[in-house]
C-alpha cells in the first residue's frame, strides 16, 4: 500500500512539474506591475486547473488506486489538497484582475464588470462561485450541521465548475501553446469519471441484481442485512473492505451508505452488519425481504495484501468488529498466529460473539474481550496493557478499526508500545 501511495502521490505531483515547465516556457519576463501580475495569475491559474483534474481523479474509484492507496488516504488527500487548489483559483482571479486594471488604467470595479463581459470568463467566474460553495460546506464545522444529502448534492457541483472553467483554459491567450494539454488531461479525467462512477455501478446492478434477504437483530441498535444476488464472486469483494449501498426502498433509495462486509462472500449470499446510529441506519432495520440494492465497490484496502508478517493482531472497538470479523475468519494462518482483541463497554454490547468463538476454536485463534467504560482509569489498550496481552507485539501485523478516537489513541499507543508505523493498517473517515 506504501509504494503504491507513493506512486500515486509522485505521479501528481510530477504532472504539477510538468505544468510549470509549460509556464516556465511561455513566462516572458518583464519588470512592469501589469505584467508581474500577468505571471503569478497565470501560473496560479495553470496549477488551479491541474489541481481540479487531480482531486477529480482522486475521487474517480479507479479500482487499482482505491484497493492500493487506501479510500480513506485518498478522502484525506482530496480534502487536504482542495483548500490549496481553493487558495490557487482566487489567486489568479486576483491577479488577473489587478493586472488587466494595471494595464487598462482603470480601477478595480470597471475592470470587473469588463472581464466579466467575456464568455469564457464569465462562466470560469460561475465556476469559481460553485468551487466556493463545495469548499464552505466541505468545512469540518460546517459540514457536520449540513445533512448528508445536501452536502454530496452540493459538492457534485465540482463537476460542474470543472466544465465552466475549461472553456477559459483553452481560450486564455497565454494558454493556446498547452491546449493539447489540457485537452487530453480533461478527456482522461472524464472517461475514469464516467466508466467508473456511472457506467460499472449500472453493470454491477443489472449482473448482480442484489435483494435484501433477512435482517437480523444482532445486538443493541445493531442488526445484519443479509443480500443474495448472481455471479457475487465476480464482485471481487475481499474481507476487510466495504462497498457502498443504495436500497430502493423508501427514504433511503437516494443515498449510498458505505458499510462494510461483516463476513465473506458465500455463495450467492454476503452479508453487512450495521449499528443504528443514523436515521438511515434506523431505517435499514425496517428493510423488508425482497428489496432490491445496487451496490458499487468493493473499495478500502484493509485487506489481507497488507499483511508482511506471519503474526496478526486484530483491534475492534464497538461496531468496527464487522471487517474484523471477517479477517478474523479468512486471514492465512496456523494455531496461535492470529489474534482478535474486541474492545465494547459491556458484555451485552458484544457483537457476533458466537461466531468470533466458534472461529476461534476452530482457527485456535485467540480470542479476547476488552470490557469497560471508556472513561475507566484501566485502559486495557495502552502500551503496557497491549504489551502485556501480546508479548511479541512488535512482532506482529495489526489491523484496526474503530471509533475514531479509540483508533487514534490505539495507534498511538502501539507505536510508543514499539509497532512500527507501517505494520499498523486502519482506515478512518473522522476528517
Amino acid at each position: 500500500m506504501r509504494d503504491a501511495a507513493v506512486r500515486v502521490r509522485g505521479g501528481m505531483l510530477a504532472g504539477a512539474g510538468v505544468v510549470v515547465l509549460l509556464w516556465a516556457a511561455q513566462v516572458r519576463p518583464s519588470a512592469r506591475p501589469d505584467a508581474l501580475f500577468a505571471t503569478a495569475g497565470h501560473l496560479c491559474g495553470l496549477l488551479a486547473g491541474y489541481g481540479v483534474l487531480a482531486l477529480l481523479f482522486l475521487m474517480a474509484r479507479v479500482p487499482a488506486v482505491e484497493h492500493g492507496v487506501g479510500a480513506d488516504r485518498l478522502a484525506r488527500w482530496h480534502a487536504f489538497g482542495g483548500r490549496y487548489v481553493l487558495l490557487l483559483i482566487f489567486g489568479h482571479g486576483l491577479c488577473a484582475l489587478l493586472g488587466y486594471a494595471v494595464h487598462e488604467g482603470i480601477d478595480v470595479v470597471c475592470a470587473v464588470r469588463e472581464l466579466l463581459g467575456y464568455p469564457a470568463l464569465a462562466a470560469a467566474a460561475a465556476g469559481t462561485v460553485l468551487l466556493a460553495a463545495v469548499g464552505v460546506t466541505s468545512a469540518r464545522a460546517v459540514r457536520r450541521r449540513v445533512p448528508h444529502e445536501t452536502w454530496r448534492g452540493v459538492h457534485l457541483l465540482v463537476y460542474l465548475a470543472a466544465a465552466l472553467a475549461f472553456g477559459h483554459q483553452l481560450a486564455g491567450p497565454d494558454l493556446a501553446a498547452a491546449a493539447w494539454f489540457w485537452t487530453l488531461a480533461h478527456t482522461v479525467v472524464a472517461v475514469l469519471l464516467v466508466w467508473y462512477r456511472a457506467v460499472v455501478p449500472v453493470r454491477q446492478a443489472l449482473r448482480h441484481a442484489l435483494r435484501v434477504a433477512d435482517v437480523r437483530v444482532e445486538g443493541p441498535g445493531v442488526v445484519s442485512v443479509v443480500m443474495y444476488g448472481q455471479h457475487l464472486a465476480e464482485l471481487g469483494a475481499e474481507p476487510g473492505q466495504f462497498l457502498r449501498w443504495r436500497f430502493l426502498q423508501r427514504r433511503l433509495w437516494h443515498t449510498a451508505l458505505p458499510f462494510s462486509l461483516s463476513a465473506p462472500v458465500r455463495g450467492n449470499a454476503l452479508r453487512i452488519t450495521v449499528k443504528g446510529l443514523g436515521g438511515h441506519s434506523r431505517r435499514i432495520r425496517r428493510l423488508r425481504p425482497g428489496t432490491r440494492v445496487l451496490a458499487t465497490g468493493p473499495f478500502g484496502a484493509l485487506t489481507a495484501a497488507r499483511r508482511t508478517r506471519p503474526k496478526v493482531l486484530l483491534i475492534a472497538g464497538g461496531v468496527g468488529i464487522t471487517p474484523m470479523r471477517a479477517l478474523f475468519e479468512t486471514l492465512p494462518g496456523g494455531p496461535g498466529d492470529i489474534t482478535l482483541l474486541y474492545r465494547a463497554g459491556a458484555e451485552e454490547q458484544l457483537v457476533l460473539r458466537s461466531e468470533l468463538e466458534d472461529i476461534a476454536a476452530e482457527r485456535q485463534a485467540a480470542l479476547h474481550y476488552l470490557l469497560g467504560p471508556s472513561g475507566a482509569a484501566y485502559d486495557p489498550l495502552a502500551p503496557q496493557a497491549l504489551a502485556e496481552r501480546v508479548p511479541d507485539l512488535a512482532e506482529h501485523d495489526v489491523y484496526l478499526c474503530g471509533p475514531p478516537g479509540m483508533a487514534e489513541a490505539t495507534r498511538a499507543a502501539l507505536l510508543r508500545a514499539g509497532v512500527p508505523a507501517g505494520r499498523i493498517h486502519c482506515e478512518c473517515f473522522s476528517f
